[in-house]
Order: C-alpha cells, then structure tokens, then sequence
C-alpha cells in the first residue's frame, strides 16, 4: 500500500517539477523577447513591461507547481504513517 501511495506521489512531484521547469522557460523566454524589443526603442520612450496577463499566467503557474509539489510532499509523509 505504501509503495502505491509513494508512486502517486511521485507522479504528483514530477508533474509540479515540470510545470515549474516549462513556467520558468516561458518567463524567461518573455523577458529575452522584451529585452530584445526594448533595445531597438529609442532612450527617450517609455519601457516596456510584460503585459498583465502574463505576469498572472505565470504566478498561477508557478503557485500550482508548488502546490503539487507539497502534495506530493504530504502524500510522501502520509505513506510511511501507513
């Protein structure tokens, strides 16, 4: 039965594992993409900012990635309790 449990709990961890690693790919590739954006701008515009759909896009992402990855973390507990 522990074993079963461990096993979920290391499908839970590796999915939370994998959605940080992809958010943080996206932001960066975001931030590279207005860093690149910014330096053709002459100095006297504005700076760029990413927009505000993204910014959420990724704190929703990265707080499900840690979320799965303290299930996983209490499933793990609850397994050697059983």
């Amino acid at each position: 039965m522990a074993l079963l449990i461990n096993a979920v709990a290391l499908m839970v961890a590796c999915c939370g594992a994998i959605l940080l690693f992809i958010t943080r790919l996206r932001a960066q590739r975001a931030m590279a993409e207005l860093t690149a954006q910014s330096e053709e701008r002459a100095i006297d515009q504005p700076m760029l900012f990413l927009d505000t759909r993204t910014e959420r896009a990724h704190r929703q992402a990265y707080r499900v990635g840690f979320a799965m990855l303290g299930w996983a973390l209490a499933i793990s507990w609850l397994s050697t309790h059983f």
